[in-house]
């Protein structure tokens, strides 16, 4: 599928992974309409909930409305926590472990099964691509990430699944496992820290550009024989 000309929507498109993504795919001549809480007051920012069935079938429905269709879904829309299963102030908060699962895994399969209906509409031989945003947490998760690699490695999990299920009506999927990527929340954390993070990654020993992913996305997009396969993106980091 060419990205030039294409309906494209963002989940988590505000910020980090799903902003760059999204001006990416601008940049190749998309049309993209962003999903996220913290919608702006731009035309194509729509507000949703993406762990709301009403709120992201509302958000869906103004996305088609907006664009005449949907060809892609990328979902970027995603938490993370630090906790440990037994800490300082007991067991993990069970609550903040749902909630995590519910953002990350439940919100993207919400978003993309809503999506995919649409695509289906299309009538084409490839009616839609799917991407979702998985981790390294996901193979390589450390302490305090039980909550985050569980939703991720969900994520990674039911990649091939999906490509099965939607493989009659013409839509790929593919998941992205990125590693440590210089997203705002990232460079909120002392420059050692970072520096820290980036000297664990094997080549480049650097922090993972935002537009790598985006770049990475547009790939999947456009390549018609990535389906079904989650992609490592970390410069050959693993974590310990």
């Amino acid at each position: 599928m060419d990205l030039k000309n294409s309906r494209a929507i963002v989940t988590g498109g505000a910020s980090g992974l799903g902003a760059a993504t999204a001006d990416w795919f601008r940049a190749q001549g998309a049309r993209v309409v962003i999903l996220d809480r913290e919608a702006g007051d731009r035309p194509d920012h729509v507000q949703a909930d993406v762990t709301s069935a009403d709120s992201a079938a509302a958000a869906i429905a103004r996305a088609v409305e907006l664009m005449g269709g949907i060809d892609i879904c990328v979902n970027c829309a995603g938490i993370v926590i630090g906790e440990k299963t037994v800490g300082r102030n007991g067991p993990h908060d069970l609550d903040a472990f749902r909630r995590v699962v519910e953002v990350n895994l439940i919100g993207s399969f919400n978003t993309l099964r809503l999506a995919a209906a649409e695509m289906a509409r299309n009538g084409r031989t490839e009616n839609g691509v799917i991407v979702n945003t998985a981790s390294v947490a996901a193979f390589d998760g450390q302490k305090g990430q039980a909550a985050y690699a569980a939703s991720k490695a969900g994520t990674a999990g039911m990649t091939l699944p999906l490509a099965r299920d939607l493989a009659g009506l013409g839509i790929r999927v593919c998941a992205i496992a990125p590693g440590i990527f210089a997203t705002p929340m990232l460079r909120g954390l002392p420059q050692d820290v970072q520096d820290g993070l980036a000297s664990e990654v094997t080549f480049p020993p650097r922090l993972g550009d935002p537009q790598e992913f985006a770049r990475m996305a547009g790939h999947i997009v456009e390549n018609a024989y990535l389906n079904g396969e989650v992609i490592r993106l970390d410069g050959a980091l693993r974590m310990r």
